[in-house]
């Protein structure tokens, strides 16, 4: 499939293409697809449903697999139509019906994987303030009462994204629990981003602890991009965490805004319900560890990417510098954000450092 000129292309595709294709395969989608879908496209009208369609094809694949008896296979193809639907949603803030409509064929897909892959998983459902927050929660095999990795998504992150993540900690005898919060995934229609997380956080950690099956006292915090914000800010204020990762996240969000791509802070604006660019600086200027990083005690493992165009990459020296206790700064010089072009330079290193630290 040829690409159409550069000159007819929706800056907005190029824009996508050029900051998150590294991200897109890292994460699960086949780079054949991700050639196909951006270079069959000159709208971004046409975004939401050019990577609905290919997730489609990636359901109708796992359907006959099923159909064969084929589980493993089919729970493959479950995991990459919700990857692929997941990121037909991920940006395309203004059109929320089509949006949310692409975004609940992910949550389909991911279900009905959840059952067939190695490590299954389950949804699970946890209050905060009278509010749903959605879950899912895998352990690894022949673990009896695992340690916990609690997962913290970023701006235009959601749970259905996360499964290479999670791999990397269930390969290495950590459960996993990647959720929802406030202003993210299914909760983003109905609740706001919201700056103090901790509060987020302290409740599936509540939740956590009335698990038999997982052993709450020995519980990690990992958050990615803007959940390299969060991930940190609940550790400052949630003791029951023993250690924490950072994933190149910001660590005064105001000073990102206005550096963030144009479909970022779109994304901002709408999933913090925001009338315009101004009140949702408001809301950035909520979102800094100037003052809260300190409070951290737990070990704290920060990766910065040196090149990050998303978010200043020097904000990943400056959490180094202001946690309370100890740090490892795992700065990628030729990392883009989230270092997904370079994942084999964080995401072992980092699922050895959490292991050994919550090994029994």
């Amino acid at each position: 499939m040829s690409a159409p000129t550069s000159g007819a292309v929706d800056p907005r595709i190029v824009s996508a293409a050029a900051h998150w294709s590294h991200r897109f395969v890292s994460n699960g989608v086949p780079l054949a697809d991700f050639q196909d879908v951006t270079g069959s496209i000159t709208r971004w009208e046409d975004w939401c449903s050019a990577w609905t369609d290919r997730g489609a094809v990636h359901e109708s694949l796992g359907d006959a697999s099923l159909d064969r008896g084929h589980r493993l296979s089919a729970g493959e193809h479950y995991t990459t139509a919700a990857v692929c639907h997941h990121f037909g949603k991920f940006l395309f803030v203004h059109d929320r019906e089509q949006m949310r409509g692409t975004h609940m064929r992910a949550v389909a897909a991911r279900q009905k994987a959840l059952a067939l892959i190695d490590c299954p998983g389950e949804r699970v459902e946890i209050d905060w303030n009278g509010h749903t927050l959605a879950g899912i929660l895998r352990k690894p095999a022949g673990v009896a009462r695992p340690a916990l990795v609690i997962m913290v998504m970023g701006l235009d992150s959601a749970k259905e994204e996360m499964h290479s993540n999670e791999e990397v900690f269930l390969r290495r005898g950590l459960a996993t629990l990647s959720f929802d919060g406030p202003g993210q995934g299914e909760a983003e229609y109905d609740l706001p981003i919201h700056p103090a997380y901790e509060e987020p956080v302290a409740a599936v950690v509540d939740y956590l602890a009335t698990r038999k099956d997982i052993d709450a006292d020995r519980l990690a915090v990992w958050g990615v991009s803007l959940g390299g914000y969060y991930a940190p800010r609940a550790a400052a204020f949630v003791d029951r965490l023993c250690a924490c990762v950072s994933l190149t996240g910001p660590f005064d969000f105001a000073e990102a805004f206005d550096r963030a791509p144009p479909l970022t802070r779109e994304a901002f604006i709408a999933r913090s319900f925001a009338a315009g660019e101004e009140a949702a600086r408001e809301v950035a200027a909520r979102m800094t560890l100037e003052g809260v990083a300190g409070r951290i005690r737990c070990p704290v493992y920060i990766v910065g990417a040196a090149l990050d165009r998303v978010l200043p990459a020097d904000h990943a020296g400056r959490l180094a510098r202001s946690v309370g206790g100890e740090s490892v700064l795992n700065m990628i010089e030729d990392g883009t954000h989230v270092a997904n072009n370079r994942p084999y330079k964080y995401r072992t290193q980092v699922g050895d450092w959490l292991a050994d630290l919550l090994a029994t």
